[in-house]
C-alpha cells in the first residue's frame, strides 16, 4: 500500500522526486567534504610519487634522417625491354619484370625490420651493451653510463642475474625485442619519402645509429641485386650457348646486357636504394618524457582514486 501511494506521490507532485535526488546529491557531496583530509592526503602521496617517478626517468633524444627511394632509376631499362621483347620472352620462358616487378623502396624497409638485419647490424657494430644496458648519460664527457647490475664495462661483461634459459648476455631475440620499439621507419604515401628514426638516451648515439642504419641497407640491397646479377648471368650466358634461334638470343644478350648495367650501377653509387635528403642530426632537446604531463596525469589519478575510496567506503556503511 506504501507503494502505491509513493508512486501516486511521485507521479503527482514530480517537484518532491526532484527534491529527494537533490537532497541525495548534497548528502554525496556533504560525504565527500568530510573526506576532504582523506582525498587531500592520497592525492598529494600521488602527486609526490608522479614528480618523483618523472624526474627519475632518463631523457630519450630522437634522431631521424628523411631518405628519398633511389631504386626507380634503374628500372627503365627492364620495362622497356619487356615492352619490345615481352611476347618472345614469354616464349622463352624468360620473366622481364614489367609492372609486376617488386617494390625495391618497400622491401628494403622490411628488410629493415627483420630480425636477420637487426642482429647483424646489432653484432656489426656492437651496440648490445648501448642498447639494453645504457643507463644514463654524461652531457660534459659525452659518455654512456652503464647500469652496474647488468654490465661491467672495464671487463666488458655482462653480469646480469637471469633465469633460464636465458643467459648473463642478451640474445639476439632479446635485443631485436628493444630495438624494435627505439627504431620506426615509415614511409610518406603521399610523397613516397621515408623516416628513419631512432630513439636513445644519448643524442649523439641516436644519430649515430641513423646514419649506419641507412648505410648498412643501402649495401645490404645492392650486395643482394648484384649477387642476383651475377647469378642470373652465369645463367644467361649458358642459355645463349645452348639456343639456336636468333631471336632468342637477341632477347638473352640484352638480359645480360641489363644485369651487366645493374652490376655497374651497384658498384658507383653507395645510395643504392635511399638517397639522404635531410641527414640525422644530434637533437639538443629531448623527445620525452613528458613529466609535465606525468605530474598531472599521476595527481589527477590520486584525486579520482580517493573520491573513489570514500564513495565506496559510504556505500557500503549504507547498506550494513
Amino acid at each position: 500500500m506504501s507503494t502505491i501511494s509513493e508512486y501516486k506521490t511521485d507521479a503527482i507532485f514530480p517537484h518532491v522526486s526532484a527534491a529527494n535526488d537533490e537532497i541525495d546529491l548534497r548528502e554525496l557531496f556533504s560525504v565527500i567534504w568530510q573526506g576532504k583530509w582523506i582525498i587531500i592526503f592520497i592525492t598529494a602521496v600521488f602527486a609526490i610519487g608522479s614528480v618523483i617517478f618523472a624526474i627519475m626517468q632518463p631523457n630519450i633524444y630522437k634522431s631521424e634522417a628523411l631518405l628519398a627511394p633511389a631504386s626507380e632509376e634503374q628500372s627503365g631499362g627492364l620495362s622497356g625491354l619487356a615492352s619490345q621483347f615481352g611476347g618472345l620472352a614469354s616464349l622463352a620462358g624468360v620473366n622481364l619484370g614489367g609492372k609486376g616487378g617488386i617494390d625495391k623502396t618497400q622491401m628494403a624497409i622490411e628488410v629493415m625490420k627483420s630480425r636477420q638485419f637487426t642482429s647483424d647490424f646489432i653484432k656489426k657494430h656492437n651496440v648490445l651493451p648501448d642498447l639494453i644496458a645504457a643507463k644514463k648519460w654524461d652531457r660534459n664527457s659525452d659518455k654512456l653510463i652503464y647500469d652496474p647490475e647488468l654490465y661491467n664495462d672495464k671487463t666488458n661483461t655482462w653480469v646480469r642475474e637471469v633465469k633460464a634459459p636465458f643467459i648473463p648476455e642478451p640474445s639476439m631475440q632479446e635485443a631485436f625485442k628493444i630495438f624494435s620499439k627505439i627504431i620506426a621507419v615509415n614511409k610518406a604515401p603521399e610523397t613516397g619519402m621515408v623516416t628513419i628514426s631512432v630513439e636513445h638516451i644519448s643524442p649523439i648515439v641516436a644519430q649515430q645509429w641513423v646514419t649506419w642504419l641507412i648505410q648498412d641497407i643501402n649495401k645490404v640491397m645492392k650486395e643482394r641485386d648484384v649477387a642476383e646479377a651475377n647469378r642470373s648471368s652465369e645463367f644467361l650466358n649458358k642459355q645463349i650457348g645452348l639456343t639456336n634461334v636468333a631471336d632468342i638470343k637477341t632477347i638473352l644478350y640484352k638480359l645480360v646486357e641489363e644485369q651487366a648495367k645493374t652490376i655497374m650501377f651497384a658498384e658507383v653509387r653507395d645510395e643504392y636504394v635511399f638517397k639522404t635528403l635531410d641527414p640525422a642530426l644530434a637533437p639538443e632537446e629531448k623527445a620525452k618524457p613528458k613529466r609535465a604531463l606525468i605530474c598531472v596525469l599521476g595527481t589527477l589519478l590520486g584525486c579520482i582514486l580517493a573520491v573513489m575510496i570514500i564513495l565506496i567506503r559510504y556505500f557500503v556503511r549504507k547498506a550494513n
